[in-house]
């Protein structure tokens, strides 16, 4: 029986760039539209009913794969901060990744969106909808003049930091078991980057962050709190996933929480090992409705940036989930809220006119 592909499903995490980005830059970009040997294309959305979602910018440190699949395995681990990554070293990698972003919209593979009327416009004409988010903050300067030029070249959505330090903020390392209180909070420069991304509607992503700066942007943000991929500590204790308090906090500013698809923040034993059956994101899904309601949850996949479970590799398989949901119980109206209305929401909150 064929699977649903509505609800559209509009997604608060991708890595989409990053992986073309290690492929060759916007050399690989036509064959987005073709087909891709990643999570997403537009061919895999057309049968996935994937409307698009956050197109992440991001920076990588070097990394030991096997070595970190090795760790991750165990049942117990703590992984080391990477070194933080300066400014100058940074800056030419967003740009790079920004100019795959441009390029993929040129070919007309996606809509880059600065509003919500955009969003809506795009899913209506049936072309993918994609965010310019930020995740980590290195290349933005501490008197944020980068900042204010990313936002004029569409920047939405920032992430103060990835999982290592920035002049703005700490991240929180991968470790299980473990609370996200690990380390400090925002720096004053990092004060000042919360006011101006206020100031220019740009929404902080709080997924990354450890639990200091979580409440220091709680204090100093006028915004909904939005962890844009993000669990369950009460399920899986790992430091990146979100407590009942976090949680709390989330739902009183009427903000966000997208489910990360990533196995290792998914499973109770945090492992990164793929055979994670599609119920337990259900029981994380509940566990984020019973805390923060039906409006204040969505999807979160960090598809091309992540293990996913060995069901759901490609947004392709994203009616599998569907379907799972609607077995499940949660009605037509809940699922298209997950699917896409609760990220319309919140960014509307956000972002305004």
């Amino acid at each position: 029986m064929t699977q649903p592909t509505a609800p559209i499903i509009f997604d608060g995490h991708n890595d989409l760039l990053y992986r073309l980005y290690e492929a060759g830059g916007t050399s690989p970009a036509p064959a987005f539209l073709t087909g891709l040997p990643g999570a997403i294309d537009v061919p895999s959305a057309k049968t996935g009913g994937f409307g698009g979602g956050f197109f992440a910018v991001y920076v990588p440190s070097p990394t030991d794969l096997d070595e970190k699949l090795a760790e991750m395995s165990k049942p117990q681990y703590r992984l080391s901060l990477p070194d933080p990554v300066s400014w100058d070293a940074a800056i030419p990698v967003v740009m790079s990744q920004a100019a795959i972003l441009f390029e993929l919209e040129r070919l007309g593979g996606l809509k880059i969106c600065r509003t919500v009327a955009d969003i809506r416009a795009a899913m209506d004409a049936d072309i993918m909808a994609a965010i310019f988010h930020m995740e980590g903050a290195e290349a933005i300067d501490p008197d944020l003049h980068t900042l204010d030029v990313l936002y004029q070249a569409g920047l939405r959505s920032l992430g103060p930091v990835w999982s290592r330090n920035t002049i703005f903020a700490e991240g929180v390392p991968f470790c299980f078991p473990s609370t996200p209180d690990i380390g400090g909070g925002l720096t004053e420069a990092g004060v000042r980057l919360v006011n101006r991304c206020n100031e220019l509607g740009i929404m902080l992503d709080l997924s990354h962050m450890n639990e200091a700066g979580f409440w220091d942007v709680a204090r100093h943000s006028e915004a909904p709190l939005v962890a844009t991929h993000s669990n369950v500590h009460a399920i899986s204790p790992h430091s990146r996933n979100l407590t009942d308090a976090q949680l709390d906090a989330i739902r009183d500013s009427d903000g966000m929480v997208g489910l990360n698809f990533a196995v290792a923040f998914l499973r109770d034993d945090g492992k990164m090992q793929a055979d994670v059956p599609i119920a337990q994101m259900l029981r994380h899904l509940d566990y984020l409705l019973e805390k923060l309601g039906e409006d204040r949850v969505g999807l979160g996949s960090d598809y091309d940036g992540a293990m996913v479970p060995q069901g759901l590799t490609r947004i392709s398989d994203l009616p599998d989930l569907r379907a799972a949901m609607d077995q499940h119980g949660y009605g037509p109206a809940l699922v298209a809220k997950l699917c896409h209305e609760n990220w319309l929401r919140v960014l509307d909150k956000t972002w305004g006119a």
